[in-house]
Formats: C-alpha cells, sequence, structure tokens
C-alpha cells in the first residue's frame, strides 16, 4: 500500500534518510525543515497532500506540538506519527494525547520506521473501510420496503414484522435471525426493515459484504486489532445497532468459528489483543443457497447455522410471487421516471405478457434494472418487449455442447463456460456461480484468474 508521507525534520540528513528508506516502499515522500515549511505542503490548496506526517518535536520556528493540534482540528483523520529525541518520553506521551497515531525515538531504525508506517496505513484502510460501511448503510437503510401483493410476499412480509417486534428482555439483544433466498430477491430490504422496525432504528447498520471482504484482512476487518495501532472491527462499529452478515457462506471455517463465539457469548477479542469488548448489537445472516446443502458441503459450520437459525425468513422467488411481476415493472417505471425527471412511461400489452412468462432468473434486482434501462433509453413514452431486451428463459450455464469446447485446453474451457454463465445472466455473478456449481468467492477468483 503506497501513500504520500511527509516528513517534518530540520536535521536534513537524517530527513532524507527517512524518505530514501519509505521511497524504496513505493512511497511518495517530501521533506520539510520547518513548521511553516510543513503547513505549506499540507496547505489545502495544494497539489500534494500527505496521508501521513513523520513529526519532529523540537524545530527551529515552534514545537510539533502546534502542528499537531491545527491537524487535529482541520484533518482528524490524517495520520501523524512524532519523533522524540532519546529521553523526551514526556513529549510522546503528550503528543499522543493530542492524537498522535504511535511514536518513535532518535537514533531511530529505518526498517523499524517502515513496519510503523505500514502499520499506520493498514489501520487507516480498516477505519476507512468502516467508515464507509457505517455512511453508506446508514443512508442506504432509509426507506427500505417490499412491493407485492402475492400470498407470497404477503407472507414474506408478515414474518419480518413478526421477527421485527421480538427484542430481548432487560436490556438484552434480540435474538439472530437468518434470510435465505435467491440472489435479488430483497434479502438486505428485509434486513433493513426489521433494523428500522425496532428499537435499533436510530442506531448504527453495518452491512458486511461477506464475499467481497480481503482475504488476508477478514479476521481484522470483522473483529478489529490490537497492538501499537488498534482498531474496531466492523462488529464493533455496529455498537447497539445491527449487524448484517450478507453470504454467510463465503466465510472461511475458521472465521466462522470465530464468529460463532462472538455472537454466543456477546464478547469479541481484537486480532493479537486478550482484551475484550462486550457486543450488543443484533446478528442477522443471508444466503442465497440452501443451508443444509451448504453444510453437507462443508461450506458452513452447522453450529454456526442453528445459531443464526433462531429465527428463519425465507424470501420468495419472483417465480413464487404470482401476479406481481407487472406491478413490479410498473412501480420501478414510475420511480425511475421521477428519478430522471422524465414522464411515466406505460406497458403495452405485449410488455405485460412478456414479464409475465419470462423466469426472471435475478429476481427482483435483475427487473429493476431492466426496467430502469427501458426508461432511460426509451423514446415513446411507452415500453415494449424489444425496450425489456428480455432473451428466451436462459438454460442452464453447465449445459454446453462438446462442439463448443472442440479444441480447447481446460482453461479456455473454464474461461469459455464462465463468459456463457455470464452473459446468461447478464453480469449477475452469484446467479452465474449458482448456475456453475460454485461458491460466489470461488467465482470471483475464477474471473480474477481469467481478467474478466
Amino acid at each position: 500500500m503506497s501513500a504520500r508521507i511527509l516528513v517534518i525534520d530540520d536535521e536534513t540528513v537524517f530527513a532524507e534518510a527517512m524518505a530514501t528508506r519509505l521511497a524504496r516502499d513505493s512511497h511518495d515522500c517530501r521533506t520539510a525543515g520547518t513548521l511553516d515549511e510543513g503547513r505549506a505542503l499540507l496547505d489545502r490548496g495544494s497539489e500534494w497532500d500527505a496521508d501521513v506526517v513523520l513529526l519532529d518535536m523540537r524545530l527551529p520556528d515552534g514545537s510539533g506540538l502546534d502542528l499537531l493540534d491545527e491537524l487535529a482540528s482541520v484533518e482528524p483523520k490524517r495520520a501523524v506519527v512524532v519523533i522524540t529525541a532519546f529521553g523526551a518520553i514526556d513529549d510522546a506521551v503528550e503528543a499522543m494525547k493530542r492524537g498522535a497515531v504511535d511514536y518513535l525515538r532518535k537514533p531511530l531504525d529505518l526498517d523499524e520506521l517502515a513496519l510503523v508506517i505500514d502499520r499506520v496505513l493498514s489501520t487507516q484502510g480498516l477505519e476507512a473501510r468502516l467508515d464507509y460501511a457505517r455512511e453508506r448503510d446508514t443512508r442506504a437503510v432509509e426507506g427500505a420496503e417490499l412491493l407485492g401483493r402475492s400470498p407470497a410476499m404477503v407472507a414474506a412480509r408478515r414474518e419480518i414484522a413478526a421477527v421485527a417486534g421480538l427484542a430481548g428482555e432487560h436490556g438484552a439483544p434480540p435474538p439472530a435471525v437468518m434470510i435465505v433466498g435467491e440472489t435479488g430477491t430483497g434479502k438486505d430490504v428485509a434486513a433493513r426493515m426489521i433494523h428500522l422496525a425496532g428499537d435499533a432504528a436510530k442506531r448504527p447498520f453495518v452491512r458486511v459484504d461477506c464475499a467481497a471482504l480481503p482475504a488476508d484482512e477478514i479476521e481484522q476487518d470483522l473483529f478489529g486489532r490490537s497492538g501499537p495501532s488498534p482498531a474496531p472491527g466492523l462488529i464493533e462499529a455496529a455498537e447497539d445497532g445491527t449487524v448484517l452478515l450478507d453470504e454467510i457462506c463465503e466465510l472461511p471455517g475458521d472465521i466462522q468459528a470465530k464468529l460463532l463465539s462472538v455472537i454466543e457469548r456477546r464478547r469479541v477479542r481484537r486480532t493479537g489483543g486478550s482484551n475484550e469488548h462486550g457486543i450488543a448489537a443484533r446478528f442477522i445472516a443471508t444466503t442465497n443457497r440452501d443451508p443444509k446443502t451448504m453444510i453437507a458441503a462443508g461450506t458452513l459450520r452447522p453450529d454456526l447455522y442453528y445459531r443464526l437459525n433462531v429465527l428463519a425468513i425465507h424470501m420468495p422467488s419472483l417465480r413464487e410471487c404470482e401476479g406481481d411481476a407487472v406491478v413490479l415493472a410498473q412501480d420501478f417505471a414510475a420511480a425511475t421516471a421521477r428519478r430522471y425527471g422524465r414522464p411515466t412511461p406505460s406497458l403495452t400489452e405485449a410488455a405485460r405478457t412478456a414479464i409475465e412468462q419470462y423466469s426472471w432468473p435475478g429476481n427482483v434486482r435483475e427487473m429493476k434494472h431492466l426496467i430502469e434501462r427501458a426508461v432511460l433509453l426509451g423514446t415513446k413514452g411507452r415500453i415494449g418487449p424489444r425496450d425489456l431486451a428480455l432473451s428466451e428463459a436462459p438454460q442452464d450455464a453447465t449445459e454446453v455442447s462438446a462442439a463448443g469446447l472442440d479444441g480447447m485446453s481446460l482453461d479456455g474451457a473454464e474461461k469459455w463456460m464462465m463468459e456463457h454463465a455470464l452473459e446468461r445472466y447478464r453480469g449477475n455473478v452469484s446467479a452465474a456461480a449458482r448456475a456453475l456449481g460454485v461458491t460466489r468467492m470461488a467465482m470471483r477468483y475464477r474471473m480474477e484468474k481469467h481478467r474478466l
């Protein structure tokens, strides 16, 4: 992870040595010999802005503590590592109180400096992901609803309302929930409805995309990190709100085991630490696969499943919601038209028939995207079958002819089948993975392998 690093130190040779060592790790480093020179490089109007500041405490035009206070008030998220003279531990203690993330003492080991920078940048990345998850999901949780008047959807909404009304006694967290349904059926929306209906509505809602967590940082992202640069994980960030574990089956087995312990004991231990933090958040897990099948395949721990499956909700596919497809299409068309200031188009009789007869492998999500496209590209004030661009019901992606694979290598055949599946399901990775009989994480790995 490369970064822009500003070294503020009046010992020119020493400052250049630090910059040279950090440049070996692909960091973009600049140096300043005084506080004023440092301020000029940190000015918001400048083209170059530092991610990390290495700040000496004793400078010709003042104390590094003064600049530290300024940065804390203007850019509190910028990481500052202070450098103190040997024996000046009081300076380091005061700097940490004022917001420095770490300190180093002279004479300095340059390899130790590189390790400290790596640790600081890793912490910054984790905190940025936490901020993003909380900000994004706080916005996204507003106005969650499930449309449809079919018996299947009415029953699903009834289940959601019943689950949302349950709360633990005497301040205890509510029971865990497992939501099962195909991709695009609204599992995330159901989770948000549960969150909004309870006392936690004004508290954090943190969505954890289990399939998208970086493989080498899953544990830290979920449970946080201890050590010199401690940081909370996504579970702690939810505080007393809701944690949504989206596609729980994508988590590795060892992480599932630790997650089970956290849910059962209501305590989390940060990676590398010994202290535990109490957890009050509600846990909701989702999966687009049959949990019993995943347990048999070894992808889902049975003990974790039974712990999460205290309350189970089934989200029906669009195929199960007879009569809802046209109603939803009309609603999505009207909503898209309002959003983009366009006249609301009508559905032709032929379009209604096509919508009712189509199998909708991507469910409501697929419909929403197709309707949005038809509204934005349409010019006639109505939506016909051609505007929807519906294909024939897609065959299973594994049903390919031997002639199509003739002469291909194993890698070539794998790539061809993946391209075929992604095309059939219009880029829906989960649907394509399900058709090929692999997990979404395995699908993403192979997509990267073949640069798809």
